[in-house]
């Protein structure tokens, strides 16, 4: 497999430029499928998430174009195959994200179970009641998910869901098959993040009536069609998270450009009391540390509090804080695997079920690892930027799923790290060959 090699030690200092949002990315494309005309999204991050949206919505039989480097210009104006098999969705979990774009659009869909990161069990349940709360019935058959509106009782209807949990999948997709239902669809206990939002202004933008995403109470009228539109995502929350972490850790000196600075309060607060200093700006933000890091206890929460998919690299960081931190894992308790590779490297991380307890050491030391999901990768590429001597780090297709020329912008802060790849392996289809 490829790796990264990180020689660390280096104070992260220049300008680095955040991508589109990966999570509202991964919403968005299987949404354009809705219109009956050509959708073109900007600010489309190139990741390998997206690189197997594209081979699903081909395989389907939807027109996809790169009309330049972050925009594409995507057709389902013809007649599509509702089917998501299992080789392409084992790829990413955004995958079941087409159950509900093709409920609204083909009134049925078998879609293979997802992939993507392995930290514990991800159940679909919310997603089920949500439309069989919408008149779809639902079977599970040698691992694809088969989902059908009934058609002697109405069709795809216009239903109240009130989620058990906290559900960002959950509310994604009930949303999708709920902008061409029939009548009024109302979602409780909605999940709130910045990509929900984003994910309802797109639907908005193509003639849908959504109304209350950012709140827990969302409410959509359903329409009769979808248009084309044009569209561009939002910046990655978690892509500017991660480097404002990195150049916090690294003790640098770091301007974050194109971000929503609203979008990373929950993150700010913590880097702030942690000892470095963030400067806001419109679209823009600087973050710099010349002190010592002081210890912290973060809790993860639903937006707006502190996401989980921050947790991994805030623990590289309190590594090399002063003292002892508390991290609590309140979305996924299994989401510590990451730490043994920390302490590969020296960290000193003791996990007890949903709670690490972090002692800060005063130096962390290269060490061959490995990337066991996305958001832990990131966590080694921060630790390793700050360690001493040469990190090796394994498995980086995790990493490059969700961070868009990653290597190419911590190069471009100063850091030393390279890509080695090893020809006797079977190379993955770059994702300019791909788009």
């Amino acid at each position: 497999m490829d790796k990264f090699v990180i020689h660390g030690g280096i104070p992260l200092h220049g300008e680095v430029t955040i991508s589109g949002a990966k999570n509202a990315a991964v919403a968005i494309i299987p949404a354009a499928i809705l219109s009956n005309g050509p959708c073109i999204i900007e600010n489309v991050p190139r990741v390998s998430d997206v690189s197997t949206l594209v081979h699903i919505l081909r395989d389907m039989g939807v027109q996809v174009k790169l009309l330049d480097r972050t925009t594409l210009e995507i057709d389902a104006s013809n007649t599509i195959l509702p089917v998501v098999p299992y080789d392409l969705a084992r790829r990413m979990r955004g995958s079941y994200y087409f159950l509900g774009a093709l409920l609204g659009r083909c009134s049925r869909a078998s879609v293979a179970m997802p992939g993507g990161c392995d930290f514990g069990v991800r159940p679909i349940d919310q997603h089920i009641k949500a439309f069989e709360a919408m008149n779809v019935k639902v079977n599970l058959d040698r691992g694809m998910i088969n989902a059908r509106a009934g058609e002697a009782s109405g069709g795809l209807l216009g239903g109240h869901v009130y989620f058990d949990s906290n559900t960002v999948g959950g509310t994604i997709n009930a949303m999708l098959a709920a902008v061409k239902a029939k009548g009024v669809t109302v979602l409780e206990n909605a999940a709130k993040e910045p990509h929900i939002v984003d994910l309802a202004n797109f639907l908005n933008s193509m003639g849908a009536d959504v109304r209350g995403a950012g709140t827990d109470v969302i409410k959509i009228h359903g329409v009769e069609e979808l248009h084309g539109t044009a569209y561009s995502i939002i910046p990655d929350q978690i892509e500017a998270g991660t480097f404002m972490v990195a150049a916090a850790a690294s003790g640098g000196d770091v301007l974050i450009k194109n971000v929503i600075p609203k979008h990373l309060e929950s993150i700010t607060e913590k880097l702030d009391r942690a000892g470095a200093r963030i400067e806001e700006h419109d679209d823009f933000l600087r973050i710099l540390r010349t002190g010592p890091l002081s210890p912290l206890s973060i809790k993860t929460l639903p937006h707006p509090g502190f996401p989980t998919d921050m947790q991994p690299q805030m623990a590289a960081l309190l590594s090399l804080a002063g003292g002892t931190s508390i991290i609590t894992e309140g979305i996924w308790p299994n989401r510590f695997r990451y730490t043994e590779e920390l302490c590969r490297m020296g960290a000193d991380i003791r996990v007890d079920g949903p709670v690490a307890v972090i002692q800060g050491v005063r130096e962390l030391c290269g060490a061959p690892v490995k990337a066991t999901d996305l958001r832990a990768g990131a966590a080694m590429l921060i630790a390793a930027c700050c360690a001493k001597g040469v990190t090796e780090i394994e498995d980086i297709q995790h990493i490059e799923r969700g961070y868009e020329n990653i290597v190419e912008k911590f190069i471009g802060l100063g850091a030393d790290i390279q890509k080695i790849s090893f020809p006797q392996n079977i190379p993955l289809e770059p994702i300019g060959q791909i788009l």
